[in-house]
């Protein structure tokens, strides 16, 4: 998905480095015109190189530069002496993305910490030099090894937002109002659905100094494990949370049900989502009254805890966010 500057979603093409040739050489110097072979070594050709980098946090920066290629090794030398080795490119990748292959699909590396580092491509070996020849009955061979081609291909890179709490909910449910309250992220929001066309982090601040990670993720609708809406590009964001907090409107038909759905099409989605700790938030409680709050509650599911809340009236923000920080330690 893409929308203005956020990049969850990107085709690269990476093309490491070929090995360098090795050297055809005999040794040449003062008073020894017929020396032996000493060809060296070609350099190895360079690496594709992954690096995790914790600063960024969208695949932006790969959409308008989707080519890599790492530079040739080079040839060896007299004297025994190995060509240089070709430069290394690194792509650097948010925490959190998954890389796999452009043919088959198949999931390749995964980039979760700071700093690490995979070879996506291997540059090619140096050819080896003419010493490696040299027999009994061949003193002086006059070849030598070309380097090994570098490897190419198309990858597909997704990025798995890294939160501690998610918020999961039908379009036009409050979670960017209750971002945008609770944090010092500014979503777009409005009084229609999919408001929300990409996720967005923000940074609860709790007491004393501490703080987690909230991520809105745009809405869910009946289907969306199959595809439906913006299916699975959204849902896929909601493997990486510690925590889901689940929101429903107090003006919703049957509270229940939508639970259910939702629940449904993370299961669908992701059976082990199911495991992960929920909270059920009633959003825009600020139009009941503790007699409607004591009705409701009587039909909330028994398996989840749950808190009234009104963004807008800054109501059980509070409750929220201790729930939160205790589900999180």
């Amino acid at each position: 998905m893409t929308e203005g500057n956020f990049v969850d979603y990107i085709k690269i093409h990476a093309k490491s480095g070929k090995g360098g040739k090795g050297s055809v050489h005999l040794h040449r110097e003062k008073y020894i015109d017929k020396g032996g072979p000493d060809g060296g070594d070609g350099g190895r050709g360079g690496h594709v190189i992954l690096r995790g980098n914790k600063g960024m946090w969208t695949l932006f920066h790969l959409k308008f530069k989707q080519h890599f290629k790492a530079t040739e090794g080079g040839a060896g030398g007299k004297s025994r002496s190995t060509g240089k080795d070709g430069v290394d490119v690194y792509v650097d990748v948010p925490l959190g993305t998954i890389i796999r292959d452009g043919e088959t699909d198949e999931k390749l590396f995964e980039i979760t910490e700071h700093g690490e580092e995979l070879i996506l491509l291997k540059g090619g070996k140096g050819g080896r030099g003419n010493w490696h020849f040299k027999s009994s009955t061949n003193q002086t061979p006059r070849y030598s090894q070309p380097g090994m081609d570098g490897e190419d291909g198309w990858f597909r890179m997704e990025l798995k937002l890294l939160a501690d709490v998610g918020l999961v909910g039908f379009p036009n449910a409050g979670k960017s109002t209750l971002l945008s309250v609770i944090t010092s992220a500014k979503p777009k929001i409005a009084d229609y659905a999919f408001t929300t066309l990409k996720p967005n982090l923000g940074i609860v601040k709790y007491r004393d100094f501490r703080s987690f990670v909230m991520a809105d993720i745009p809405g869910i609708i009946e289907g969306a494990a199959e595809g439906k809406g913006l299916g699975h590009r959204f849902l896929r964001h909601i493997e990486r949370n510690s925590a889901l907090l689940f929101m429903i409107p107090a003006d919703s038909d049957d509270i229940q049900n939508e639970y259910e759905i939702l629940l449904n099409e993370l299961r669908k989605h992701n059976p082990e989502l199911i495991d992960k700790q929920r909270l059920l938030a009633i959003s825009k409680s600020d139009m009941l009254d503790d007699e409607l709050k004591e009705e409701i509650a009587k039909e909330l599911p028994n398996d989840v805890e749950y808190v009234f809340i009104s963004s807008v009236a800054q109501q059980g923000i509070s409750e929220l966010k201790d729930k939160l920080w205790d589900m999180l330690q």
